[in-house]
């Protein structure tokens, strides 16, 4: 069944790739809102609504009826919401904080369907163990030019903290794929986009791992839309 082309509202050159692991064309827009940690809402909440507030910031801009797409990540550690960090320093704070200790990555999604005035939104929560980073890795990792851009300070993808089998790397990356393919299938977000393919093949193959949670959530689609 065709749909109304879909939007990406991320400048993230991750999610991008990503997106494209679920099989349907889409179009790309960079939005830039403001991201207020402080809000009193628990870490799904707060990652949702984030996300939510880029949805409908990139739908004012390109006015149309796509399906926007949009995505925030936080990082919980014994309570504190981590962002990305605001310069250097403040990430050798952060990835001293999580050094050798586990985390919480929280990715918040929203997803606005054509004539919707408001996102449907939910969040994927993956437990992480960072790696023990002693000051001269902290410093060769902050020397990549990557950290400012990664909420937390760091990309999981250089191999700076693991996931257990039975968790979603892809949540922590970028976006949690599977989760996200589960809601397009069910309906819920407008009609299911042309080609929509579960990712969990080429998830596997970019991992060199078989995931454990992968096809359990891509196969909780019932015949009716639902998702268990």
């Amino acid at each position: 069944m065709s749909v109304s082309p879909a939007v990406l509202a991320s400048a993230s050159p991750r999610r991008r790739r990503l997106i494209g692991w679920l099989g349907f064309e889409v179009s790309h827009a960079a939005v830039d809102t403001p991201e207020d940690l402080t809000a009193p809402l628990a870490p799904p909440d707060l990652a949702a609504s984030l996300a939510a507030e880029k949805a409908v910031a990139a739908r004012a801009a390109l006015g149309g009826e796509a399906l926007v797409l949009a995505f925030d990540t936080v990082v919980v550690s014994d309570g504190r919401v981590l962002g990305k960090p605001a310069g250097a320093d403040d990430a050798r704070r952060m990835l001293r904080l999580l050094s050798g200790r586990t985390h919480d990555v929280v990715t918040g999604v929203a997803l606005l369907p054509a004539g919707a005035d408001s996102p449907d939104t939910f969040a994927v929560t993956t437990v992480v163990q960072m790696r023990a980073l002693d000051a001269a890795a902290i410093e060769s990792w902050i020397a990549r030019g990557e950290a400012l851009g990664c909420a937390g300070a760091y990309n999981i993808e250089h191999h700076l903290a693991s996931v257990a089998e039975d968790e979603c790397f892809q949540n922590v990356a970028g976006l949690p794929l599977c989760h996200l393919y589960a809601e397009l299938a069910s309906g819920r977000a407008g009609r299911v986009p042309e080609g929509l393919t579960p990712p969990v093949a080429p998830c596997d193959a970019a991992l060199d791992r078989r995931c454990l949670l992968g096809p359990r959530v891509c196969g909780s689609v019932r015949a009716d839309g639902t998702v268990p």
